[in-house]
């Protein structure tokens, strides 16, 4: 795969994960379990992807 290449698999927008990813701390109040640990990692993994299409696409 080329450096330059972005994955296509997220369809939501960057601010659509974060406002996920704040939802999800709140709901666990600022400690996450192991289960919401492996569910923040994949949103963390899924907005970066958001961010560097949204980069892309400016350019």
């Amino acid at each position: 795969m080329s450096p330059n290449s972005v994955a296509t698999g997220s369809v939501r927008s960057a601010a659509e994960v974060n406002e996920q990813i704040r939802a999800l701390w709140l709901r666990a109040g600022g400690t996450l379990s192991p289960q919401e640990r492996a569910e923040y990692e994949l949103l963390v993994v899924e907005w970066a992807a958001a961010i560097r299409a949204d980069i892309i696409q400016a350019a």
